[in-house]
């Protein structure tokens, strides 16, 4: 039998999530790829269980099946875990259960990595002296990079940016961030200017492609291209192993950070919704507070 009749439940979880919730499709795949996953394995090992007769220890059963059975991290797991606790509250919400089973399941702790990002002066280097190629998409590449770094946009929010959302006068961005939840970014006179240069040269004026930023044949930028083009320029400036478009929005938060800017002012600027999420850059500021310490006080 079908997962999706065996467990009608699933489908409409996945529509409240795309319609209510609004997330964005890539969260929307990973949370009904996790729940096809789990109700298969109900349909394989528990003869199809019903929902309603789904406990704790099935649920912990699962997880152990997946982590003997190939490779895992903890970060996947947890992924794993708050797919379920979401989908069990939906059913709770929608009156189908009575309690989640998932109270005592408890999540996997992950090492906390700190945010890899640019060193300042690499920085400084890429836009004052790696030259970028003569052409639209040379100028493309230039600002694009000017924007992750000056912003801290995500490559989703920046591929979407529509150039109406581009405010000239009052020198700021609006930024549609996950959840269609809006937020304002200020920007700098030599930001603007850049902008205002780009929009009035484009090569393609099509009103059916409002993006702001547009390949040679007016089509809006893609995800792999802007990868590609990201990682060439930074490998000329930096050896860090990571060199993806959202090591930039990790720059852009460790620099802020580390220039005196407030923990939620930095939380507003990249769009987080808990300080939880901001709190991961102090560690690179106490980094950089110890290391001035041994090179500067006399007992270190």
């Amino acid at each position: 039998m079908d997962i999706y009749q065996q467990y009608p439940q699933v489908q409409p979880f996945i529509s409240y999530l795309k319609f209510e919730k609004r997330y964005s499709q890539h969260t929307i795949i990973s949370y009904q790829t996790d729940l096809e996953q789990f109700c298969a394995f109900l349909m394989s090992q528990f003869d199809g269980a019903a929902i309603n007769k789904v406990t704790a220890s099935l649920v912990r059963s699962w997880l152990a099946e997946l982590k003997g059975g190939e490779k895992i991290s903890a970060k996947s797991i947890n992924r794993k875990i708050s797919t379920l606790k979401s989908f069990f509250k939906y059913l709770m919400k929608m009156g189908e259960l009575q309690q989640t089973p998932m109270n005592t399941v408890v999540s996997p702790k992950i090492n906390k990595r700190l945010p890899v990002f640019v060193e300042e002066k690499n920085m400084d280097t890429l836009f004052n002296h790696v030259e970028f190629e003569d052409s639209w998409q040379g100028r493309t590449e230039n600002l694009v990079l000017q924007l992750f770094y000056a912003t801290g946009m995500r490559l989703s929010e920046l591929i979407n940016l529509k150039e109406s959302q581009i405010d000239i006068s009052y020198q700021q961005v609006k930024v549609l961030g996950k959840g269609n939840k809006e937020r304002i970014v200020p920007i700098s006179m030599a930001l603007k200017t850049l902008l205002q240069a780009y929009m009035a040269a484009k090569p393609i004026k099509d009103n059916s492609v409002p993006n702001l930023f547009i390949t040679t044949k007016g089509k809006p930028l893609q995800p792999r291209a802007v990868y590609t083009f990201v990682k060439k320029h930074l490998s000329s400036v930096t050896t860090v192993q990571k060199r993806s478009p959202h090591i930039l929005r990790h720059s852009f938060a460790t620099h802020l950070m580390n220039n005196g800017a407030d923990l939620n002012a930095v939380k507003e600027l990249l769009g987080h919704s808990s300080l939880a999420a901001t709190q991961i850059y102090t560690h690179n500021t106490i980094e950089k507070l110890k290391d001035i310490y041994k090179k500067a006080h006399p007992k270190a």
